[in-house]
């Protein structure tokens, strides 16, 4: 079937778990009213989103994804991708509208052997060396493909979720038990800097996936997720490529890049007031889709035409998220049109 238009959506389930079951260190677990809340509160807003492909994060449990899709009866309307989520863990996750979907999902748990962060500072003596060993991603990165038309090639989907800013915990550490007085004042910034380090190892890792699939190919390529970083981040910038933005009627392109809908909205914006997620006050845009140039208004080889993006994230001002149900990220929707370049 060709498609005249699509839409496609990331949300975060904030840890989608059966009630009674365990979940992160320190975390109790959800309580019998506790996830009939949760259910209904994301049964309704898969409603709403109405998206053909969404991109998930946080699931523990897929039974209790299927309690979700019940809730909203939403059984039939979508192919459940979630294999991995038998409970232990959590997973990225999907939702493809039935008769999209082809070939087997893939989650991919290893990094790709490109990557490699070391340097020993030949070129720059004042750069001490470099050695990230790093080998695999903390939550596996789901691809998949969906067919949208059949004049073309199958769009391939990424669904990620990036390692948070949380700081790595460091008071367990053999290095740290031995001299607690040396690290314990430094222990937040210690834990920060590993964070970031391995949400920068998993971006590059992502990145060779998405060039070795982008590269001299005409195939469409969306990234949904929660990347926990924001639009003008290093993280972004290593998924993306920074490609160059056009306007008016400019044409190009780049083989390789990805373009953040966030900034393509803001093209059409008088006022951007994107967030995704709220920490002590501060409102950040973590949850991103990214798009290829088959997917870019001035590209002189789309084949889709932005129509739109919207995040609904009322519910982020909840003082409670187990209270009420809610999820502690924005639902980011974006919706596309046929229309390839002339």
């Amino acid at each position: 079937m060709d498609h005249q238009r699509f839409s496609v959506a990331t949300v975060n389930l904030y840890n989608l778990q059966l009630p009674g079951r365990a979940m992160h260190r320190g975390q109790a677990p959800w309580a019998p009213a506790e996830y009939r809340r949760k259910v209904r509160w994301l049964a309704e807003r898969l409603r709403r989103l109405d998206a053909d492909v969404v991109g998930l994060q946080e699931l523990w449990h897929r039974d209790a994804l299927a309690d979700v899709l019940a809730e909203a009866d939403l059984d039939d309307d979508y192919d459940v991708l979630a294999t991995p989520a038998d409970g232990h863990r959590i997973t990225c996750a999907a939702l493809v509208r039935t008769g999209l979907l082809r070939g087997e999902p893939e989650w991919v748990e290893a990094f790709p052997p490109a990557v490699r962060l070391r340097a020993a500072g030949e070129h720059d003596p004042q750069a001490p060396e470099v050695d990230v060993r790093i080998d695999r991603f903390s939550r596996p990165v789901l691809r998949f493909a969906a067919a949208l038309r059949d004049d073309g090639p199958a769009t391939q989907v990424f669904v990620t979720h990036l390692k948070s800013k949380l700081p790595t915990r460091v008071d367990r550490e053999d290095w740290f038990t031995a001299d607690p007085q040396t690290y314990r004042p430094h222990a937040t910034a210690l834990g920060a800097a590993l964070s970031t380090i391995r949400r920068t190892a998993e971006a590059t890792a992502l990145r060779v996936l998405l060039t070795d699939v982008l590269r001299g190919t005409s195939t469409p390529v969306l990234v949904l997720g929660d990347v926990n970083d924001g639009q003008h981040s290093n993280t972004l910038d290593i998924l993306t490529g920074q490609p160059r933005y056009l306007v008016g009627d400019s044409v190009g392109g780049t083989d390789t890049g990805l373009y953040t809908a966030q900034t393509l909205q803001e093209y059409r914006d008088t006022r951007d007031v994107y967030y995704t997620h709220v920490h002590e006050d501060l409102r950040e845009s973590l949850d991103h889709v990214l798009v290829s140039e088959q997917l870019y208004d001035n590209s002189r080889r789309r084949r889709w035409l932005f129509d739109g993006l919207s995040v609904a994230n009322d519910h982020l001002d909840a003082a409670d998220h187990r209270a009420d149900g809610s999820g502690d990220h924005g639902l980011v929707r974006v919706a596309f049109r046929w229309a390839p370049a002339p």
